[in-house]
């Protein structure tokens, strides 16, 4: 992703004036680990559904649950899980089947490992998710000027940008900007169909998902996005189209076997994956008033007259059933509940009943939905009113916890891939002589590691996967 994605996507700015220390991020696939924290579910032998914990080696979790609900014979949505994770990652999560365990216990998959824990007749989903452990390298940090970074002098840049965040945002504090993978690996497509979903222009919305380029994709996808934008939708495509573009496929054949049903073509998306799209819509909006709040001076864990505010519940999680103005003669109080973490300041992901804040935080959220066309929208989807959202708020800032970092050797350049044996292009911040920095950290649920790191590597966004 280049700088004009990045803008696209709102991820430019960061929290602090330190340059970082470059480097990549998955150079290697295991180089990026995730475990997720979930609730404990209660245990039943004779339990509905089968509780797993499953291992995936760059696995994307759509296409492993389709994959697995075809293996089993049953629909994709009787698998229940908590959260979608990294694609180019080793991952660690709960799933909850409703197929016999042994059934499950017997799935054999490339790079899939499969720990059957038991029976539950619960179901798990988003609000079981408590957050991630994460353990990821940063390989290849170097200068701004491409030349590469000793690990002391990587340390140390890690050290100071830690301490400015803390002095800035508090303790173990960074702003909560939402991560790039929410915007589609390879190409930021997701926010960019959403914008045709809220409108209603279903063929702009399945033609943008179809045929949008991206800068990091393969020649073999971007070989048949191409053919789409100059040829349209042909059986020939159905030669062409890799098999892992299952999603792509999917839609192609709707069009063949119905064409100009667009609608229909869309809703051959997972239910998951139709939501994403709005919902990246509203991350964009989120992440470019966070930033043009860094830019206009304010401060992000400290509230102003007109922000709105929330309850942060125990655990960190921010309590989103209710929202309070901030006003002059409540700003002090307020204050003090967000120093000690008790409320936080929140920004806008507009809907159809919550969209901006007032005063002078609430005049930056409506110049960003201004700017981005979207003053207009009532954010009701009528063809498909599940994914017509009320819209909410999230915190500006985030915490990290049990936060840890060190120098390791330098891996073989035969082990990390193409990318690393081709060496640093034009632009690129990463030399293969430079220091590889090991973090170790926790997050909660809803925040991302690559945001986290970004500050740290303030590396160009195509580094970051």
């Amino acid at each position: 992703m280049s700088n004009s994605t990045a803008e696209m996507i709102g991820l430019e700015g960061f929290s602090t004036n330190f340059t970082g220390i470059g480097g990549r991020l998955k150079s290697r696939i295991s180089d990026f680990r995730v475990e997720e924290m979930s609730t404990s579910l209660a245990m039943n032998n004779k339990g509905r559904f089968t509780l797993a914990r499953i291992t995936l080696t760059n696995w994307e979790t759509n296409r492993f649950i389709n994959k697995l609900a075809k293996i089993l014979h049953i629909p994709r949505k009787r698998i229940f899980f908590a959260g979608t994770k990294d694609k180019r990652a080793i991952t660690k999560q709960l799933f909850v089947i409703d197929a016999p365990a042994h059934k499950v216990s017997q799935v054999e998959l490339k790079d899939v490992e499969i720990e059957v824990l038991g029976r539950t007749n619960h179901k798990i989903g988003f609000g079981n998710h408590k957050g991630n452990r994460f353990t990821i390298i940063v390989r290849g940090c170097a200068h701004p000027d491409g030349s590469p970074m000793q690990p002391e002098e990587a340390e140390q840049q890690v050290t100071s940008i830690r301490d400015e965040l803390a002095k800035k945002l508090g303790e173990n504090t960074f702003a909560n900007w939402i991560g790039p993978q929410r915007f589609g690996s390879g190409r930021p497509v997701t926010a960019e169909v959403g914008r045709h979903v809220i409108s209603g222009n279903w063929k702009d919305a399945v033609m943008t998902y179809l045929a949008m380029e991206g800068e990091a994709e393969s020649e073999e996808a971007a070989a048949v996005r191409k053919k789409i934008r100059e040829n349209g939708i042909s059986d020939d495509l159905l030669e062409d189209i890799p098999q892992w573009m299952g999603f792509e496929r999917s839609i192609i054949q709707h069009l063949l076997s119905k064409p100009n049903d667009y609608l229909g073509a869309f809703k051959t998306l997972p239910n998951n994956l139709q939501l994403m799209t709005v919902h990246a819509l509203q991350s964009v909006v989120f992440n470019k008033s966070l930033q043009s709040r860094i830019d206009s001076g304010i401060a992000l864990s400290t509230p102003v007259p007109g922000d709105l505010v929330a309850h942060v519940q125990q655990g960190g999680q921010m309590d989103a059933k209710e929202f309070f103005k901030v006003e002059e003669r409540t700003l002090p109080r307020i204050s003090r509940n967000c120093q000690m973490k008790r409320l936080c300041v929140t920004g806008p992901l507009p809907g159809t009943e919550i969209k901006t804040s007032f005063g002078e935080s609430g005049e930056i959220e409506s110049n960003v939905i201004k700017q981005m066309g979207l003053d207009d929208s009532s954010w009701t989807i009528e063809d498909i009113p599940r994914l017509t959202t009320k819209g909410t708020r999230r915190p500006l800032v985030a915490e990290f916890d049990e936060f840890s970092f060190e120098s390791v050797t330098i891996a073989s350049q035969e082990s990390l891939g193409e990318t690393w044996i081709n060496g640093p292009k034009e632009g690129d911040r990463w030399h293969p002589d430079g220091a590889c920095i090991k973090f170790r950290f926790t997050l909660g649920s809803g925040t991302y590691a690559t945001t986290l790191l970004r500050e740290f590597m303030q590396s160009p966004i195509n580094h970051m996967g």
